[in-house]
């Protein structure tokens, strides 16, 4: 039997990590409670909820009470600016949402949505590096404007916003802050008093626990949002559903297990992360390194591969799992609008990969993937024509 190959997408979703499964596993079988029953299944089922509601708050520095839990990061994301906006209407407040150019398609799509019903959303630009510029969100903050909305890290280049600096804008004039932070809980350390932020994205298989669970974090004394799943007395009434308890629990320990381990992972992963490149760089002349060099995940590399596509490389290389793109957009034959944002042209989005190194990446996978992607893109490059180019380095 062939070995399975050597993942590296760990922006797309991350393996469970088997102490979440553990922690998960009673809660499938002997502890299949409903919260909302009274009798002991129940109040055993609700009790393990409340535990993991306090992780995931410790997790990034808030209170249990501001922590909502959801069924993924698209929900959060509809829930914290739909949520917003529907309550600023209902007061009478402005219209503007503030986003950017590279947000997560979930942001995108709602902002659309959004603007459909009325809304006025602006999207700011970003640098060559993917970071935004505090003048230009300056600029963009209309007197109108009741929301912004910038993710935290990007899930295809890994830069990391400079949210704390944001926030000094947008709290002097009342305007609310929502990040997504699917991406960085598990590497960046992400504490809501920090960063400033009103609202905060958390997702469950980013993080190493399992998908189909995340949640919100809404700062206490934001005004109340409106929930976007009613029926129910969920969630304090602000998300309305029988929770998943099995999943909550598992996000609860994965939490648990990021503020432990997070720091030291993040370093193992960025020596990792180095050490792939400095290979890869050494045996392919013109490679191009996508996204912040000083503000960005320790395992992710955006690189434009110089003569060869990303879907003529994962073709040829089935023994390393990575992406051509994010995950959400493999389905389309447009240029992703994160590396054209940044400056790429089509041709060049074509021949770029993203590689996510994560907890379980080892050593030997970290040789076994430069070897394999060296042998097919250096072959291609010799091919060519192209100097000093690596065809087989084994």
């Amino acid at each position: 039997m062939n070995a399975r190959p050597v993942y590296l997408d760990h922006q797309a979703t991350t393996p469970v990590d088997p102490r979440v499964v553990a922690a998960m596993l009673p809660y499938l079988t002997t502890e299949f409670g409903n919260p909302s029953s009274s009798h002991g299944y129940g109040r055993a089922a609700a009790a393990a909820v409340e535990a993991a509601r306090a992780q995931v708050a410790s997790l990034i520095g808030a209170e249990p009470d501001e922590i909502v839990f959801t069924s993924s990061g698209t929900e959060s994301n509809h829930l914290a600016l739909t949520g917003v906006a529907q309550s600023v209407r209902a007061r009478g407040g402005g219209r503007r949402i503030v986003t950017t150019t590279i947000d997560h398609p979930a942001t995108q799509a709602t902002c659309d949505r959004l603007a459909a019903d009325g809304f006025r959303i602006t999207r700011v630009g970003v640098g060559s590096d993917g970071r935004l510029g505090l003048p230009d969100c300056a600029r963009a903050l209309e007197p109108d404007t009741c929301l912004v909305s910038v993710m935290h890290a990007n899930n295809e280049i890994g830069t990391l916003q400079p949210l704390s600096e944001l926030a000094a804008l947008t709290r002097g004039r009342g305007i609310l802050l929502h990040t997504d932070a699917a991406q960085s809980l598990a590497s960046v350390p992400t504490d809501v008093g920090t960063l400033g932020v009103d609202l905060l994205t958390v997702v469950g298989h980013k993080m190493y626990a399992p998908k189909g669970v995340g949640a919100l974090y809404i700062r206490r004394g934001t005004p109340s949002l409106v929930p976007q799943l009613v029926g129910g007395g969920q969630e304090h009434g602000r998300r309305a559903a029988t929770e998943n308890v099995p999943g909550i629990v598992a996000l609860g320990a994965a939490a648990s297990l990021a503020l432990a381990e997070r720091d030291a992972d993040a370093a193992r992963i960025r020596t990792l992360r180095d050490s792939l490149l400095r290979t890869l760089t050494a045996g392919l002349p013109g490679l191009r390194v996508n996204g912040s060099t000083t503000y960005g995940l320790p395992g992710n590399l955006s690189l434009t591969l110089p003569a060869i596509t990303a879907q003529e490389l994962a073709e040829a290389v089935p023994e390393v799992a990575f992406s051509a793109g994010a995950a959400c957009h493999t389905t389309s034959s447009a240029p992703s609008p994160v590396l054209t944002a940044i400056g790429l042209t089509a041709e060049q989005a074509e021949r770029t990969i993203r590689l996510g190194i994560g907890r379980f990446t080892s050593e030997t996978d970290i040789r076994t993937a430069a070897q394999a992607i060296l042998r097919a893109a250096g072959a291609t490059l010799a091919h060519a024509g192209w100097p000093n180019a690596v065809g087989d380095p084994s």
